[in-house]
């Protein structure tokens, strides 16, 4: 073989071996860049599942009130039952 040619061979593998080099840091860094902004992003999240935590309970808490008015054996009506239900109603404006 030439000489010549064995050092532009060399020149060539160098070469490629840079740049495949340097396209691995730039693409590693875009990579890196796009999991931080993922992870910043996603964290609200928890902040958000505990709010729809809070609000799921209250619900609950609502549905065993209107539960136990429905199954109440002394079977209440009319006025009874209205002031119940505005009395829950100023219970929980307060709360909130």
């Amino acid at each position: 073989m030439d000489l010549d040619l064995v050092g532009v061979f060399i020149f060539v593998i160098v070469i490629t071996a840079i740049t495949g080099g340097i396209i691995n840091g730039v693409v590693s860094k875009i990579l890196d860049y796009k999991r931080e902004r993922r992870a910043i992003e996603g964290s609200p999240a928890p902040a958000l599942a505990s709010e729809h935590s809070d609000r799921m309970a209250l619900i609950e808490d609502r549905l065993r009130v209107l539960e136990r008015i429905a199954t109440d054996p002394q079977a209440r009506r009319g006025t009874e039952l209205a002031q119940e239900i505005e009395q829950l109603r100023f219970e929980q404006e307060k709360v909130q």
